[in-house]
């Protein structure tokens, strides 16, 4: 490159560095950041849920309950023929076997997933109704039922990954 024409170039850029300040804020620290907080009131008690909503999420959770019966009962079946498929061939009878009673496993917690999603659901149109000022707490009711559905399915969830871990992929 012809030095020329580098010391031009240099020199248009340093000078667009030089005076480019005046449009930014300055960083320094501005007095309202040194004041004293004031003291933030603690939350309101949450509400407690009506009787219509008590009476809706005790549905959802008899659901789930349901399911998790379900799930119990044919997971037994479901770790024997598993059990019995442990180093099976992939297409064998004992591995097919296996897969058609984890198949049967995972409809059996259909009561479980359709409770959760029913719950996940509730929650979102309870916080818009409370947010849009027509309805009154039940949050935490929703919240509870939901958290233990969760862990239900999450913990069924596992079961059936680990059974499925002890067979042959294709």
């Amino acid at each position: 490159m012809n030095p020329r024409r580098f010391l031009a170039t240099l020199a248009l850029l340093l000078s667009g560095c030089a005076g480019s300040q005046q449009g930014y804020p300055s960083l320094a620290k501005r007095a309202v950041e040194g004041a004293p907080m004031a003291e933030i009131a603690p939350p309101p008690a949450p509400i407690a849920a009506d009787a219509p909503l008590t009476a809706e999420i005790a549905r959802y959770v008899a659901q789930a309950d349901k399911g998790r019966s379900a799930f119990n009962d044919a997971f037994v079946r479901a770790d024997r023929a598993a059990k019995t498929a442990s180093g099976a061939a992939v297409s064998s009878d004992a591995w097919v076997a296996a897969q058609v009673a984890i198949s049967a496993l995972e409809a059996a917690r259909n009561d479980s997933v359709s409770a959760l999603a029913s719950l996940d659901t509730l929650y979102v149109q309870r916080s818009n109704a409370i947010a849009d000022g027509r309805e009154r707490g039940g949050l935490a009711e929703i919240d509870t039922a939901r958290a233990a559905t969760l862990a239900m399915v999450d913990s069924q969830n596992d079961r059936i990954d680990a059974m499925k871990g002890r067979l042959a992929q294709p």
